[in-house]
């Protein structure tokens, strides 16, 4: 059996495959359960394998490259246009086949396990984040029901917990041992993300693509490591631009006939990312309005025309072109190289 190209549609347990030769014939087109999905492509003489890029499509990527197979990953909203009508695993796999040959497709880099482990860390330190936040909101809505107060956010937790001490002698008992449990929850979930976060740094001092990201302003161990884990080949985009669109920092564009018109940001592809680099360039923000420096008045000429959020995101698009130039040219951040913040 001759086979070109494989569309391959996972999932959890059961495996559409869709394979042609090299003349456009379906030779195969049936269904595998995962015991014998790895013995069948084993059986195959090297081909291309399409699937849409996944939860487990890196690991079957690996597998697959391990043993001779050429694997390319697609976003699964670009492999869509080439599903005909209706929807089902057969169609799926089918549209994979078509759509991994096409010289335009777009396509998404293979990661490692270390990098996959990386990103995991990152997902875990996220979750016990939001996870914090909750009780902290948690508990600041039980102590004023008696009239205990203190500013919102997690760095005035102290001074909650202090208004609770000087009148804790007059409350309920059932109310101090409650607000015990959540305090030391949110002590706890502190403590694991101290923990991850000195793993990434220490992941960041190691790998050499991430110690290059951390020299650019605003970009910090976290968000350094988050994108030295997710980018596997900054060759995959043509331009820095097509990199900060990736992470949806740029405008959508509705333009016609000529007529350019720009809207809000696209808020597409890694919202993780995005959120980082937002964060950094609020940072940056900061302390160039506190500090001066070589890049307050480039800031201040910003806020002075755009509301700051605004000109949050406009640096943060710039802070994630420098990173992708800092990546694709191998050297640190250098202000008259990479441009300056």
């Amino acid at each position: 059996m001759q086979v070109s190209v494989v569309g391959l549609d996972l999932a959890k347990n059961v495996f559409q495959v869709h394979a042609i030769d090299e003349r456009g014939a379906v030779v195969v087109n049936k269904q595998l359960r995962r015991s014998s999905l790895l013995k069948f492509f084993a059986d195959l003489d090297p081909c291309l394998i399409g699937m849409e890029a996944c939860a487990t499509s890196h690991y079957w990527a690996r597998e697959l490259v391990a043993i001779g197979h050429e694997v390319r990953l697609m976003p699964a909203s670009y492999v869509k246009p080439y599903v005909k009508r209706g929807k089902n695993d057969a169609l799926d796999a089918e549209a994979i086949a078509e759509a991994v040959t096409r010289p335009t497709m777009r396509f998404v880099a293979i990661k490692g396990e270390d990098q996959q482990s990386i990103l995991v860390l990152h997902r875990t330190r996220d979750l016990l984040m939001r996870q914090r936040t909750a009780l902290v909101n948690a508990l600041r809505a039980h102590l004023a029901e008696f009239g205990i107060i203190a500013p919102a956010g997690v760095k005035k937790l102290a001074e909650l917990m202090a208004n609770l001490a000087e009148v804790e002698h007059r409350l309920p008992d059932a109310l101090i041992e409650a607000v015990g449990e959540i305090a030391a929850q949110i002590a706890d979930i502190e403590a694991r993300v101290y923990k991850l976060e000195k793993r990434l740094s220490a992941w960041t001092k190691s790998n050499a693509v991430a110690r290059r990201l951390s020299s650019v302003p605003g970009i910090g161990p976290i968000t350094a490591s988050a994108i030295a884990a997710t980018v596997t080949d900054p060759g995959y985009f043509r331009s820095a631009r097509q990199f900060a669109a990736w992470i949806g920092l740029t405008p959508l564009q509705n333009s016609s006939g000529g007529k350019e018109r720009l809207g809000r940001i696209s808020k597409k592809g890694d919202r993780y990312l995005r959120k980082l680099l937002v964060v950094g360039a609020s940072a940056v923000i900061r302390y160039a309005r506190q500090r001066g420096g070589p890049r307050a008045a480039w800031v201040q000429n910003l806020l002075d025309k755009k509301p700051v959020r605004v000109v949050q995101v406009a640096l943060a698009n710039k802070m994630a072109r420098i990173a992708w130039a800092v990546m694709k040219k191998e050297e640190s951040y250098q202000p008259g190289l990479s441009g300056a913040i």
